[in-house]
């Protein structure tokens, strides 16, 4: 297990190196001068010259990429030039809100989708497994953010269940953190259970066709062992793929959730930083995004020797 750990890490570590080459050359064709946007309307050569100098932007770009990169791998994620707050201490406020809202999204996608791709498996040609089919396409069909409206609407606005919108931690009341997160979770897990359920059910209909799933039914093993020990264990393995990326989509792709029901998360802080061209946010945060689905995938990885210890070998 240790050698394989050390395969993905010798992976890893050159793909983050490439990522951050990208996201600072990319970042750098953008048009428009940071400078000039930070001047203000007193935009005299004094002021756009100071400011340049302050934030490296008269250095060559090589320079201004090794000198953010030696600062990024020290922790230092540089400060914003908009707010003039540390990076570091905007993304430890921002990130566990979004943290928590993907989380429990994929849970709710997770507790959704696999159990009714396996039901519709089983039942292949009943009418369980097209109405299935039917959910998974509507749950790919309908925008989140039309669906976000929709349910505030009527468990807010109808019904008055739930709130429509804000955010209150979790340490400060927790059955309140739990209502406030609850709709907007099952707005951004909706799609991702729609995407698991088809591939659970694809997954499983290929594995429950195999040797060995016959073989077990041919011993005389009662149904439920047969599915659950032997034939789900294996056709689970690409589902950890998918959940796995489908997490890191939902933390960079809950912007449109966010903005809807008034969350004051890492998406808020992307759409800010692109729209005062603060390059020094809008870096962090994608090279952080960038960490984070590399760690992603090297838990897939380890699920998967964990389901199949053939992978190991």
């Amino acid at each position: 297990m240790l050698r394989f750990l050390t395969s993905r890490l010798a992976v890893a570590i050159p793909t983050l190196l490439l990522v951050s080459v990208l996201v600072f050359s990319l970042q750098k064709l953008l048009p428009g001068d940071p400078a000039l946007a930070l001047a203000g309307e007193d935009r005299s050569p004094e002021v756009i010259a100071f400011l340049r100098h302050k934030y490296q932007f008269d250095q060559p770009i090589p320079v201004q990429y090794w000198t953010w990169l030696k600062a990024f791998a020290s922790g230092d994620l540089g400060t914003s030039v908009r707010t003039g707050l540390p990076i570091g201490q905007m993304v430890a406020e921002k990130l566990p809100v979004t943290m928590e809202l993907s989380l429990l999204s994929m849970l709710i996608a997770l507790a959704v989708g696999v159990p009714a791709g396996l039901a519709a498996a089983l039942k292949r040609g009943t009418p369980i497994d097209y109405v299935v089919g039917v959910m998974g396409l509507a749950g790919l069909s309908i925008p989140s953010f039309w669906l976000g409206i929709m349910l505030i609407l009527l468990f807010s606005v109808n019904l008055g269940l739930l709130p429509s919108g804000g955010y209150t931690p979790f340490f400060e009341s927790p059955w309140d953190n739990l209502r406030t997160m609850l709709l907007p979770s099952l707005v951004l897990g909706s799609a991702s259970a729609a995407i698991i359920m088809r591939h659970t059910r694809s997954s499983m209909l290929i594995v429950l066709r195999q040797d060995f799933v016959r073989t077990a039914r041919a011993k005389g093993l009662p149904e439920g062992i047969v599915v659950v020990r032997h034939a789900l264990r294996n056709g689970l393995i690409p589902v950890v793929t998918l959940a796995t990326l489908q997490l890191g989509q939902l933390l960079s792709g809950a912007v449109l959730t966010e903005q809807v029901f008034g969350i004051p998360g890492f998406g808020k802080m992307i759409v800010d930083g692109v729209f005062s061209r603060d390059y020094a946010v809008v870096q962090a945060v994608v090279m952080c995004a960038a960490v984070f689905f590399l760690l992603l995938s090297l838990m897939a990885d380890l699920a998967y020797a964990a389901l199949n210890p053939r992978i190991r070998a």
